[in-house]
């Protein structure tokens, strides 16, 4: 097993929020800045992570017939042990994302992971998965919520200090000056339009890298003598 594939899958090939399309509901939710969207997409990075390992380890003791609840079993005391740390460390990022923290357990991408890949796998390559997944689902939410942040607000790390503390304050930009805000990419109906131009500009590269990759093939082809396919 390629650990590099793994990865490509996990941020690309099989991205979570742009091709499987699960978790849609926090990504679309709370991707209305950055900072949010980190917060979010780390906390649904260590779910993942955790909760792969942990059934990874005890794949050997459950019974079939009782898998997929001790799964949900073990994604719940992850996602609470996350609630809570995020309480005590960003109590003010936490009252932002609100709901959306332990409704980390109802991600089908995390319990899909666990089914599909973690219970049939060693612990490292479950680890890998879920890290590769993790990134991949963070990816989307940053950039839908940039995406969102400078068309509804002309700035980028609006409110940082909420993760990074007084650090945060330095790190905010102004993209566009006197920007007058537009309102539609900050409600969920831009947030459908911002996540359909991401799809759209991920397939449109695949199609041009595709076609890239066909036209520096062409000529070793012919230069072997071969007829192509």
């Amino acid at each position: 097993m390629s650990y590099r594939n793994l990865f490509v899958d996990g941020l690309w090939r099989q991205n979570t929020g742009l091709v499987v399309l699960l978790g849609l509901c926090p990504l679309l939710a709370v991707t209305g800045t950055v900072v949010n969207a980190i917060g979010l997409g780390l906390a649904t990075t260590l779910t993942l992570v955790f909760s792969n390992l942990a059934v990874s380890l005890s794949r050997p003791l459950l019974r079939p017939e009782i898998r997929i609840p001790a799964y949900v079993l073990i994604i719940a005391s992850v996602v609470t042990a996350i609630d809570l740390l995020m309480q005590a460390w960003f109590h003010e990022l936490y009252l932002v994302l609100g709901i959306f923290i332990p409704l980390i357990v109802t991600n089908c991408a995390i319990i899909g992971r666990a089914e599909t890949f973690a219970s049939r796998h060693a612990p490292l390559p479950a680890v890998i998965d879920g890290l590769a997944t993790g990134l991949g689902f963070c990816l989307a939410l940053v950039a839908l919520g940039a995406l969102r942040e400078i068309i509804g607000r002309g700035t980028l790390l609006s409110q940082a200090e909420l993760m990074f503390g007084r650090f945060g304050e330095s790190l905010s930009v102004t993209v566009v000056p006197d920007h007058p805000g537009f309102l539609l990419a900050i409600l969920p109906p831009g947030a459908f339009m911002g996540l359909g131009l991401l799809i759209a500009a991920r397939n449109g590269l695949n199609s041009w890298l595709a076609a890239r990759r066909e036209r520096g093939a062409g000529p070793r082809t012919a230069g072997t003598g071969e007829q192509p396919a």
